[in-house]
């Protein structure tokens, strides 16, 4: 077997009987089961949730989508290349290879990958699609077809309230065939568990922007907040109402209805880089989901003027062909708000760069391919990433793997990959344990923020976004102060990645331990503002139709999650790119850099003392709502890192006058 990427705390074949953090044993294929004779097995490529007390009986012989993931030639070597290339002080920072020259130094070779192919054709599979890596292989094919090609059938297993397909035991190939393979995943559990991380704060959409002038319509002089009011505000503290005691507040400020891009740009300084020539302009950010929006560019640009902001001018999008898995995948529609989302927030705040939207024909293997075809060409420097597999401990090995050698692919060639971290926490409320979502060390995670922006534009409040709610009836809760988890960001410490050399010395042991003593990839990196109750306002015209994708009337709504911190933070590094005239690629080594040489680069985010509140209206049922901030599972924040921010917000105009070396 190739060896595994060094990052990876196991290999493989560690995860053969570990169900992580459950305490039960995989239904996989026992260490003392005899492995037929001439195969090899693949144990890594079970998920830790196939277990007997999960198991819901065989799966339907439906078509299902498969990948196999072929190993880089040189895993070691690349990974300490890519490192060489994003480190600044390296003698090799910089000087990154082409995608052609990356692929012919360290993808798997051409006859490797054929013969892999040649493999799933002859026991019956369709190759659906492939990279120009060659780093995987997409294949679809009947459930039945699986047990003669992999050694193992599937089976269903309840996962998160869902049932999903997996093998049932290790799977295993032919050793002439194992020997140019890493693993594979096999089911539908991709397609059913990876999802957009957006989050509601359950306002009902409008028909018209809540303000169309943004921060010019707000005055220092404006008259003292409106008391007991159920509106939401356009700047932090414009309206309050009164609550019942709650962490000594007796009055709170109301939800905000969602920020616009004129908000945010002053807030985070953006304003006056922009009026210095630093716009963007140069830049190409690029956004991967799944699907495609019909109405995307109509959709932002009949926002931006409604927001009184520049229009998109340069948008450009890799459509995916044929959607496949649509029910699987939450649908068309269910990924049209991330989509919108992601392109009209970075638009907002870097509006001379180019956006490219490469869409996925469904949420697993599409995903996959639409990132690979940025890669594989180059076609930007920096992708935003708004989806989330689910918790790291649902996951394959073999997939884990898999994610750590693209984000070794993107940082090799100069690409800064952003992904967000999840909105659900920690995940001990959805799977009752702590793990966090899977991310690449060689990629940035992007955690979560809540944000008060008064009405000069200025920050009032910022702390980590976790919302806890509790319904008050008649000057009573009803349930105990500050109510139950909603959503916040998601973060900790992965169990199967590595510490990476960049996190020595800036995380602190009580968050980069794992459970076994090992020093693991710790979560978030950097953060922005997530929070739905203190969000972005957005437009669209939502899907009605799934089939015809048929749409609806333009309308607006405030939605957030780290699906929104994403694309901000990677928006706002285009701006610093421009400043600093060059690629900045896989950005963490320079950020943690920073974080420890020039402090003020970044906003340290704290926990506000006393906790801050807001007030919130809920329209569908008319409750009275406080929503407690800073609220997020057992991740805190506190001073320096933390797993809710990670080392803080970006201070823009401080990085920018340091790369202009002020």
């Amino acid at each position: 077997m190739a060896s595994r990427v060094t990052a990876l705390k196991r290999g493989v074949t560690g995860l053969a009987a570990l169900c992580l953090g459950a305490g039960m044993m995989v239904v996989a294929t026992p260490a003392n089961a005899a492995i037929p004779a001439g195969r090899t097995s693949f144990p890594g490529s079970v998920p830790s949730f196939v277990t007997a007390a999960a198991d819901a009986g065989p799966a339907a012989d439906t078509t299902v989508e498969g990948e196999v993931y072929l190993p880089l030639r040189d895993s070691v070597g690349a990974q300490a290349f890519a490192t060489a290339v994003s480190t600044p002080g390296n003698r090799q920072y910089g000087e990154y290879l082409s995608p052609k020259a990356w692929i012919a130094k360290y993808s798997p070779t051409q006859a490797d990958f054929d013969a892999v192919k040649k493999y799933l054709v002859a026991s019956g599979e369709t190759i659906y699609a492939t990279p120009a890596s060659r780093e995987y292989i997409v294949f679809r094919g009947p459930a039945a077809t699986v047990a003669p090609a992999f050694g193992t059938t599937l089976r269903n297993y309840r996962v998160q309230g869902q049932v999903v397909s997996a093998p049932s035991s290790a799977p295993t190939l032919p050793a002439s065939i194992a020997s140019k393979v890493q693993g594979m995943s096999l089911g539908d559990s991709r397609v059913r568990l990876t999802r957009p991380t957006t989050v509601s704060s359950g306002s009902a959409p409008t028909a018209k922007l809540k303000t169309a002038t943004g921060i010019s319509a707000h005055t220092a002089g404006k008259a003292a907040p409106a008391a007991d009011s159920t509106s939401c505000s356009d700047f932090y503290g414009e309206y309050t109402h009164s609550v019942p005691s709650i962490f000594g507040h007796t009055v709170a400020p109301t939800d905000l209805c969602g920020y616009l891009p004129s908000q945010l740009r002053q807030s985070a300084g953006i304003n006056k880089l922009i009026n210095a020539g630093y716009d963007g302009s140069g830049q190409t950010v690029a956004i991967v989901d799944a699907y495609a929006s019909p109405t995307i560019l109509q959709d932002t640009n009949d926002y931006m003027v409604a927001a009184g902001a520049p229009i998109l001018t340069k948008f450009s999008q890799l459509k995916p062909g044929t959607f496949q898995d649509e029910e699987a995948c939450g649908f068309p529609s269910g990924w049209q708000g991330e989509e919108t989302l992601d392109v009209e927030s970075a638009h907002s705040i870097a509006p001379g760069a180019a956006i490219l939207y490469s869409g996925g024909f469904n949420c697993a293997g599409g995903i996959d391919i639409a990132l690979s075809k940025i890669l594989d060409s180059k076609l930007a420097t920096i992708v935003s990433n708004s989806y989330g597999y689910g918790a790291e401990a649902l996951v394959a090995d073999s997939t884990i793997t898999h994610i750590q050698d693209t984000g070794v692919q993107a940082a090799g060639e100069g690409i800064g990959l952003y992904y967000s971290t999840g909105d659900s926490g920690d995940e001990s409320a959805s799977t009752g344990y702590a793990s966090p979502d899977p991310i690449s060390s060689f990629a940035t995670a992007v955690g979560g923020t809540s944000l008060g922006i008064d009405a000069r534009g200025n920050n009032v409040l910022q702390t980590g976004w976790g919302d806890a709610r509790d319904i008050f009836v008649n000057g009573v809760y009803q349930a105990p102060v500050p109510g139950p988890f909603y959503a916040g960001a998601g973060g900790g410490v992965s169990e199967t990645i590595g510490q990476p050399a960049y996190q020595k010395g800036v995380v602190p042991k009580k968050f980069s331990t794992d459970s076994t003593g090992q020093a693991g990839r710790t979560q978030p990196d950097v953060s922005d503002l997530a929070d739905p109750y203190t969000g972005f306002q957005f437009g669209i015209r939502p899907i009605i139709n799934e089939e015809t994708l048929a749409t609806g009337p333009l309308e607006f709504s405030s939605i957030g999650g780290t699906s929104l911190a994403s694309p901000l933070v990677a928006a706002k590094m285009a701006l610093l790119q421009q400043v600093a005239g060059r690629t900045i690629g896989f950005a963490n080594p320079a950020l943690y850099m920073a974080a420890k040489a020039s402090p003020k680069t970044f906003n340290d985010v704290l926990a506000p003392k006393p906790t801050a509140i807001l007030y919130f209206k809920r329209p569908s049922t008319g409750a009275d709502v406080t929503i407690s901030l800073n609220q997020d599972t057992s991740l805190v924040t506190t001073k320096g890192y933390d797993t809710v921010t990670g080392i803080g917000t970006l201070n823009l105009p401080a990085m920018a006058a340091a790369l202009m070396g002020r």
